[in-house]
């Protein structure tokens, strides 16, 4: 994890600091940015590994630069910092294309796990860029995804999970199996997993409401069949 490039994009001086002396314990190179406008200036011309960012701020929000990342396709894992702390807040900014949430006020040593967990995630340790499972057919490197409802960008997460079910297709995973597999965090977060799981539906499935290749099953976990009968 030395070396890493972490972008914190926070108005609040304070909190930019205190992430910065912890980065640099943790030998990772922070850059910081007041508002979402100057980190888009710094993405122009530095390569970033991860972006910790807060939502509230005056100089193009939090939200408007999870767009903008969205829009012009850069994969950049985003862990947001925000004092916003109810549930559809953070399901929201899942939603938007974030990879994790914290609250502040928050511990900075887990702020550094997880940027850490994110990064190891992020850097799939496979060495193939081509996966293919029955139906489908998923770029790793590019994130892409091909299947029976089109073309689909994935975020990091969502590709991390998707790359899972298909190296696995047809075995019964655990809720916490998978939290622990993907997210690469002790503290369990079935609401994390849920709600990544809709976004694949929403991409693989033609009717995300009556799922064929991401199956429940019921009191246990999830099923990923790949379009196999």
């Amino acid at each position: 994890m030395e070396h890493r490039r972490i972008m914190i994009v926070d108005d609040d001086e304070e909190i930019r600091h205190l992430l910065i002396h912890h980065l640099q314990k943790a030998r990772m190179i922070p850059f910081e940015a007041a508002g979402g406008r100057e980190a888009i200036r710094i993405l122009e011309y530095q390569e970033i590994d991860l972006i910790v960012l807060d939502l509230m701020m005056d100089d193009l929000s939090g939200w408007a630069l999870l767009d903008h990342l969205q829009t012009t396709g850069v994969s950049i894992p985003v862990i947001v910092l925000s004092a916003r702390q109810l549930e559809s807040d953070k399901i929201e900014t899942l939603g938007a294309g974030a990879d994790d949430f914290v609250t502040k006020p928050f511990s900075p040593g887990e702020l550094i796990a997880r940027i850490k967990a994110n990064l190891r995630r992020y850097k799939p340790a496979w060495n193939n860029t081509i996966v293919s499972c029955g139906d489908f057919t998923y770029d790793t490197a590019a994130m892409r995804l091909r299947g029976p409802a089109g073309h689909a960008r994935l975020t990091p997460i969502e590709g991390a999970l998707l790359e899972l079910f298909m190296r696995e297709a047809g075995r019964v995973f655990t809720k916490e199996e998978l939290f622990k597999a993907v997210w690469k965090l002790d503290q369990f977060d079935a609401n994390l997993v849920n709600v990544y799981i809709n976004h694949l539906r929403k991409k693989l499935e033609n009717d995300p409401s009556n799922p064929r290749y991401i199956q429940t099953i019921w009191g246990i976990g999830y099923r990923f069949t790949g379009g196999a009968s």
